[in-house]
């Protein structure tokens, strides 16, 4: 390859000129990257300062649905504890009804046979 130089050895003004524009280019290029850099690390702290602000306003909501969800969850443990107490009654109310129906059903039993017993014996009396 054969260099660009005038007589002293040093390089041409054409090839001086061109390293000189060659520098600028990159410099520019570099100047061009670090400026979008830095629109990107803006555009990045806008967006981390908007999640953060995100973050503490589904925090806040979170804590209003917490505040809100307690009175509800309290009476729906009331009504839960009288639906229990109402069940364990009824059970009960339940098995004593069976039990007075059984006793309804033998003494009525019991009566139909004295009845039946009287009726025989009035009859038998009469003849």
């Amino acid at each position: 390859m054969k260099k660009n130089t005038d007589e002293g050895g040093k390089p041409s003004t054409d090839q001086t000129d061109e390293d000189q524009v060659s520098r600028f280019g990159f410099r520019a290029r570099e100047e061009e990257i670090e400026r979008k850099k830095m629109e990107v690390k803006e555009r990045v702290e806008i967006e981390l300062g908007r999640a953060g602000e995100e973050t503490r306003r589904l925090a806040q909501i979170w804590e209003e649905l917490r505040v809100l969800d307690d009175p509800l969850r309290k009476d729906v443990a009331i009504v839960r504890k009288r639906i229990d107490m109402a069940n364990r009654e009824l059970k009960s109310l339940g098995q004593s009804c069976q039990r007075k129906e059984k006793e309804y059903k033998e003494a009525l039993e019991a009566f139909n046979e004295k009845s039946t017993e009287k009726a025989q014996l009035t009859s038998t009396l009469m003849e």
